[in-house]
Parts: C-alpha cells; structure tokens; sequence
C-alpha cells in the first residue's frame, strides 16, 4: 500500500457524543425517547420492503419485533443512515446480492451501542459502530446483529461522516490504493465526480499528494458544483463534452497523463477517460450510471497496454480479514479527524419523512446524499 497513516490514533475513543448532534437536527432526541420506548417492548419501526420494486412503492414503514440480544452480539440505536444507488438497486431487485424478502433497506449508517453480549469484549455502551458488511438493514431505529458484523468508529467525528464512511470513502480508498503504484505529483482522472466515491476519491488523493481530473456532466448549476468539488481539493473540473474537445491536450501540457482512470458511468463517458491514460495504464470501474457496456477501442489494448478492472468494495469486504477493513476504517478515521476528509454534500431527513428522501434521492442530477436522521 503506497499510503502511511497520518498519526497513530487508534479507534479508541469513547468520548461523550457531541453536542452538535442535538442543535443540527432539533427533533432527534424526541424521535429517540420514541423509538427507545417502542425498543423496551421488543419492537423498533423500520423501512421494510416484501416485493421488489420501485422505492417510492415497496417501502413502507412497520414495527418489527427484535431479536434477542445473544452473547456475541451488539444492539445499537441507529443514527443516521444514507440512501446510496446500490440500496435503491436492492430495493428494485437489480443488484448482485439481495436479501432475503421482506427485507429492511438501507446498508450503510452509524449506531451508538446500546447493549453487548457477554462475549463482547471490544465495544461497550456508547461507542459508535457502522456495519462491516452489506445486508444489515440500516433504515431502522434499532439493530441487533454479530459483533463481527460491526467495526467501532471514533464518537468525536461528526455524525454525517461517520454514516457515510463505510462505502464510498472505502470504495475510493482501495480504488486509489491498491491498482496503480502512486506517487505525489501523479494524477487520476474519473467521471461521476461527484458522486459520493467521487468526492470522497478527490479529497483522499489530495491527502496522498495526487492531482484529480474531475469529469461531470452539463447542467444547470454547473458552476456551483464546479466550487463545490474544488473546495474539497478538486484540481480541475470538466464537463464531459470538454473532454472531448482538442484542447485537453493543453491540459496534459501542464499536468502528467493519469495512469488510473475511476469509471463509475460506462459507455462513452469510460471510454473517453481511457483514451487520456498514460501508456499502460489502469481504469477501474465500480458502476455503471449509464447502463451502458464499457467499450475499450482495439487500439487502447494494443499500443497504450491498458489494463481494464472492475472493483466491489462489498466482495473485497468479504474477502479479507477484519483487521484489514479496521485498519482501512482507521486510516479513513484520521484523515477525518485532520480535516481532510469531510462528508459528501447532504441533506438531513427526518426518519419519517422517508418518502421525500427516497423521491430526492431518485431524481436525476440532485448531488446532495439523503441521509435518515433517526
């Protein structure tokens, strides 16, 4: 791994939670006193779908029953929880693992631990926990699961990060990390810029001394978001209709050609960021927004010697060692605390407002991430 953690913090913290939580979001604390009533009768409400299909459709709100709290085990009061495209793919049916019906939504939040089993030697009550793996069911007011099945995060860091640290930052961080040897100075170039992987990949390459071209598509508000991403580290944003034009070669006159391309759209948008690699190059892709295939031109394989991957953070997730994902979540965890790493732009949803969430979270070209605040 090219990149040295930045201090040698480990997730220890058991900090009381912040203040700021309760002045961010007024209503919090009366929906939990809620929710911790329903709890102590063995019931906590969450978003459930029996059927696939559209969100705004299969999603209702029930009460279900908790399961008991067995040895090694953990119950956390969940917090926050986002609505990420891989949830809403879940939802509809299309996406590669799928839960068993009914099933509550969401896979991706962070929780305050309410209780531990005797066996639980690692987190106690009042530490903050995100799922390690998909499938939790995170669009709930309580969750009780194995401990294996959560990793422990610093309380001190702000809630929004905390719930949307265990994807697309991940996501990001292994792209950046582990298919090209970068050094400080290299650039990287992506589409979806910003998506969530995509905010969250320039600001960890501008913490690794990396340069980032930034691909998004035209729209109205084009230069707000152009100040939004730069604010975050981005070096230079361009649509995509200006990648194509002749005068990215002017671009390459002042700046490496990248040899790691992050594709999250497919079609033309992938293939045009290949066709700016250096010579042996690497693009990765890790969606595909446009439903549409990636198409390599012969030449690219030929003369340039690219080399075309696909990353899953879930798969990589289940195929190592928990240690790793804690060092990974660790190393997340420090560039947070140094301000280096902030949320994806958000907008904050009560619980129960769950259906406007799902609708904004639905409609195209909206950069802001629904988070449910419970």
């Amino acid at each position: 791994m090219a990149l040295r953690r930045v201090c040698g913090r480990a997730l220890g913290f058991t900090r009381p939670q912040p203040a700021v939580e309760t002045s961010v979001f007024p209503c919090r604390l009366q929906g939990r006193a809620l929710a911790s009533s329903a709890a102590a009768r063995g019931r906590c409400e969450a978003l459930v779908y029996h059927k696939h299909g559209e969100a705004l459709r299969v999603i209702q709100l029930e009460n279900l029953e908790l399961p008991q709290l067995g040895d090694s085990d953990i119950r956390a009061q969940m917090l926050a929880a986002p609505i990420n495209p891989s949830d809403i793919n879940m939802v509809q049916g299309t996406y590669p693992i799928l839960p068993d019906l009914p099933a509550v939504g969401g896979n991706e939040g962070v929780g305050q631990v309410l209780d531990v089993g005797s066996k639980v030697t690692d987190v106690k009550p009042g530490d903050w926990v995100i799922p390690s793996d998909a499938g939790l069911g995170t669009w709930r007011m309580e969750a009780v699961g194995n401990m294996n099945g959560f990793v422990k995060v610093p309380n001190n860091i702000p809630l929004l990060c905390a719930a949307t640290l265990g994807v697309n930052p991940c996501t990001a961080y292994r792209m950046l990390c582990d298919f090209e040897t970068l050094k400080p100075g290299d650039s990287v170039i992506q589409n979806a810029a910003n998506s969530g992987v995509g905010q969250a990949a320039i600001q960890i390459a501008k913490a690794m001394g990396l340069l980032t071209i930034n691909i998004i598509r035209d729209r109205p508000d084009l230069q707000q978001l152009t100040n939004s991403l730069k604010s975050m580290g981005a070096d230079y944003v361009i649509t995509e209709e200006a990648l194509r034009k002749p005068e990215m070669k002017e671009l390459f006159k002042k700046v490496p050609r990248p040899r790691l391309a992050l594709n999250g759209v497919g079609g033309k948008s992938a293939t045009e960021i290949l066709r700016h690699l250096e010579k042996g190059g690497t693009i990765v892709t890790y969606g595909g927004m446009a439903k549409q295939p990636v198409t390599v031109p012969v030449s690219a394989l030929i003369f340039k010697d690219v080399k075309i991957r696909g990353f899953w953070v879930t798969q990589w997730k289940r195929s190592h060692r928990h240690d790793l994902l804690q060092e990974m979540i660790s190393q997340l965890c420090d560039f947070i605390q140094a301000g280096k790493l902030r949320a994806p732009i958000c907008t904050e949803v009560h619980f129960q407002d769950y259906q406007t969430a799902l609708k904004t979270a639905t409609t195209p070209f909206i950069s802001s991430k629904q988070i449910l605040i419970m």
